[in-house]
């Protein structure tokens, strides 16, 4: 069985120390996993610890259990939180009860009113973990979510090339059971939908706001007497999306015919016309965003052809084998894979850029043109981020002397891996300049009694989770912990250098209670101020 943490929060040591001797806590499915004085000193412990319960009193100094529970609601909304107070006070359990606590016990606490307590929070932490863990509900929950699933995945397949690898592909057509795969090639089609001339009739009429729908079904009776074919709304444009698998060069030169006969037949039986953009066919299902983008063109050309009919974009426009382009989405790609990608995913990027030279029949000069455009393309991330590598400043002449494929990738990788290489010590050097940059102010400001992550991370403007991870990454301690080490640091000078009294020492180093300070201190060192100062 798994335990459940808890942890006991009271000033009173000996309080502590009873509580979590005289319960048998793993025979109630708990283990004490730490405890603390007061509630600022729990909420450092909390973040550490992790507990699932805290037990607390109502009355500390510094931070009382009210206080505590109210930033627990906030941080840490999921602990139950048990308070234990030995103030019979309806405005206690008033407040207790508006924060959301758990329990509420008087003291002093015995051990079966204690042992019912705990039966009933683990009885609830059961019931919480057995209804997210509940495989029936989240079987079913998943069957509901399906349609949604299966509408995001192929949104994300049309949106953007390269999001999925084409195993993953198939792993999820089989997931959601579409039968799309194993194709020579993938087209993707557009539908518009034109509303605004329909001659809508019958129980149409009464719900315009479903001819979307009742045109996908359509169109899906329609095609699956001849391809294999998924339909679904796209999210940019709102307009139904068909792919449509090619298994061969005859069922690819009927897609038109068929998509005009769809055309024709929805105006006569539903009484809505439709243009259908037709784009370039895909090799792949993971290129498909390209078919998808020259089909949303197919559509734009519907003024110049006609509505309610097809268009197809190889007919609008011709296919040139004999044009090199780098293109943005191009560029987009390569330097995506030199600031976040590894040797790996350049490799490739770098790969496909290769195999356009040996696509093409063109002339020298469209070669170098081309060349020339990517290389450019690296220098301008270098200016931007101020990197130099030797070998690349003369790349005309590099250019110049490139005469195959080949030898323009290896050359290309070698230069993409290094800059890579030199973004990785440029972030790396970067983030201990911010370290520097935060520790000076900290240095400079730890007086101010306001000091906080907030005000830190306005400064050098960052989220204060990205700093946070940051500054334990590089310095192996929490912020508040470096700030606490300065503070007190400074307070055992001032103690070993001046007569001052302790609670201005307390304002010169940040702390506005004297008795926090003292409380701190001691905890560090193991003596108050007072006593660090005599030696006693």
């Amino acid at each position: 069985m798994d335990l459940y943490k808890i942890m006991l929060v009271d000033d009173e040591e000996e309080v502590r120390t009873s509580i979590i001797k005289k319960m048998d806590w793993r025979a109630n499915g708990f283990e004490v996993v730490g405890d603390a004085e007061n509630g600022r000193d729990a909420l450092e412990k909390i973040e550490v610890l992790e507990p699932n319960v805290i037990i607390t009193d109502i009355k500390m100094p510094y931070m009382d259990g009210l206080a505590l529970t109210e930033s627990l609601r906030q941080k840490f909304p999921s602990i139950k939180v048990i308070i234990f107070s030995g103030f019979d006070d309806f405005s206690y359990a008033k407040e207790a009860i508006r924060l959301g606590v758990t329990e509420y016990i008087l003291k002093p606490v015995n051990v079966d009113e204690l042992t019912e307590i705990l039966k009933k929070v683990r009885a609830k932490l059961d019931e919480e973990i057995e209804s997210v863990r509940n495989i029936d509900i989240l079987r079913e929950n998943y069957k509901a979510s399906l349609p949604v699933l299966r509408e995001q995945f192929l949104n994300k397949l049309i949106i953007k090339k390269g999001l999925f690898d084409e195993d993953s592909i198939n792993a999820y057509l089989r997931e959601y059971n579409m039968d799309i795969g194993n194709a020579n090639k993938w087209v993707a089609c557009i539908v518009n939908i034109e509303l605004e001339n329909a001659n809508i009739r019958g129980e149409l009429l009464k719900e315009k706001e479903l001819i979307p729908i009742y045109v996908k079904k359509f169109i899906e009776e329609k095609l699956t007497p001849y391809y294999r074919s998924v339909v679904f709304d796209s999210i940019q444009d709102t307009e139904p999306v068909i792919i449509v698998a090619i298994d061969d060069e005859n069922s690819q030169t009927g897609l038109t015919d068929v998509m005009r006969d769809v055309c024709k037949s929805a105006k006569r039986v539903l009484g809505v016309g439709i243009t259908v953009g037709i784009g370039r066919s895909s090799q792949t299902l993971s290129e498909i965003s390209a078919s998808y983008k020259t089909a949303v063109d197919a559509v734009g050309y519907k003024k110049i052809v006609g509505t309610e009919d097809v268009v197809y974009i190889h007919d609008m426009e011709p296919v040139s084998t004999g044009v090199l382009r780098f293109e943005e989405k191009d560029e987009e790609e390569l330097v995506s894979a030199i600031k976040f990608g590894g040797e790996d995913r350049i490799a490739e990027v770098v790969s496909g850029l290769a195999n356009k030279l040996d696509e093409v029949k063109v002339h020298s000069r469209q070669y170098q043109a081309y060349m020339l455009r990517i290389v450019t393309c690296i220098m301008d991330l270098m200016q931007q981020y101020e990197i130099s590598l030797a070998g690349i400043e003369n790349y005309m002449e590099i250019v110049s002397k490139i005469k195959e494929g080949d030898s323009f990738k290896d050359w290309l990788i070698g230069i993409c891996n290094n800059i890579n290489e030199g973004l990785q010590q440029k972030r790396e050097s970067t983030s201990k300049q911010i370290i520097n940059e935060a520790k000076e102010y900290i240095l400079e400001n730890y007086t101010n009694a306001e000091l906080s992550l907030e005000i830190i991370c306005r400064h050098l403007h960052l989220s204060p989770a990205y700093f946070s991870s940051l500054f334990k990454k590089e310095t192996g301690q929490t912020y508040i912990n470096y700030l606490t080490d300065i503070r007190l640091n400074k307070a055992v000078e001032l103690l070993s250098t001046t007569d001052e009294k302790t609670y201005m020492i307390a304002e010169k180093v940040g702390y506005l209670e004297q008795n926090y300070f003292s409380y701190v201190f001691k905890k560090k060192f193991g003596v108050s101020p007072t006593k660090y100062r005599t030696g006693k």
